[in-house]
């Protein structure tokens, strides 16, 4: 079965890689969200970011709320197409992640494809969503998700959650609840909630072993983000520049922090990212009600 999983990852990746280059030259509202942009290369500062953020989300951190509050805080991407951004910019990294982790920590085979596949049609299903939405509604949204974000990241800091039992896997009720909880996760994901904090405290919940948690986030994020990200690329939904960044830095990243590095003691910057995070839910919520008229997408001067 793993093998199977790890060849489909190799397909969605190719797939997603050639229909990106399809799509981002054909979309017709890319030029109105790019501008001049459309087609140039990522900055360092994009790069750097893939980097960051991919390193430390290899290491359990996660990258969705970081990178938001690094795009919002920097006015590096108009809020409008954060979320596009995100998913569309993460998917290659996250892909090579769940290769990984999906070869190496043994998780019940069957529990492994039914929460992946279950994520996978929540994120078709969110990703419709998101893109219909004005700026506005996504500033509201994507506030009100760093909040649950940072709660989860602080509520695991504090330990407040179960630490899991022994199962690698699950069956009946408790594989039906497990299915029913990662649609909801793929769905939110569009909006920029990151899966992986939640699907940990799901499985958890559940009496499994977190450590089986990572090929199952890991492996939901890698199949779900090609087919969310496809909506967001065809409708142009997202900064070409700043998404290219993330993979081009976020790969080295991941293969950096499995092989070499491994662990780290990062207590302190996972407090750091809580703060960040609240900070920039706040300054998200502010724009959005401070808006008086609705707002066109324009890229900022970077």
């Amino acid at each position: 079965m793993k093998t199977a999983l790890l060849l489909a990852l190799g397909v969605f990746a190719f797939a997603y890689t050639i229909g990106w280059v399809v799509w981002a030259k054909s979309a017709p509202s890319l030029a109105r969200i790019n501008s001049a942009r459309l087609g140039t290369w990522p900055t360092f500062t994009h790069v750097a970011v893939g980097f960051v953020t991919n390193f430390f989300d290899t290491l359990g951190i996660g990258s969705f709320a970081p990178t938001t509050s690094i795009f919002k805080l920097g006015k590096i991407v108009p809020d409008g197409i954060i979320p596009g951004t995100l998913n569309v910019g993460h998917t290659l990294p996250t892909i090579v992640e769940a290769s990984i982790f999906i070869s190496i920590i043994e998780v019940d085979a069957r529990t492994l494809v039914s929460m992946i596949a279950a994520s996978v049609a929540g994120a078709w299903i969110g990703a419709y969503v998101v893109t219909t939405w004005p700026q506005q509604k996504i500033r509201i949204g994507l506030g009100l998700a760093l909040i649950v974000g940072g709660a989860l990241m602080f509520a695991t800091q504090q330990h407040l959650f179960p630490t899991g039992g022994n199962a690698e896997g699950l069956d009946g009720v408790r594989l039906l609840a497990a299915i029913a909880g990662n649609f909801v996760l793929g769905a939110l994901m569009q909006l920029g909630i990151g899966l992986y904090a939640p699907c940990m405290i799901l499985v958890s919940l559940l009496g499994m072993n977190p450590k089986s948690a990572f090929p199952i986030m890991m492996g939901s994020c890698a199949f779900l983000m090609p087919i969310g990200s496809a909506q967001f690329v065809r409708s142009g939904r997202y900064r070409l520049d700043a998404a290219l960044g993330l993979s081009l830095g976020g790969i080295p990243a991941v293969l950096l922090a499995a092989f070499l590095v491994k662990s780290l003691p990062l207590s302190t910057v996972r407090w750091l990212v809580v703060g960040v995070v609240f900070y920039t839910a706040v300054t998200m919520l502010r724009s959005a009600f401070a808006e008086t008229r609705p707002l066109g997408v324009t890229p900022p001067e970077i």
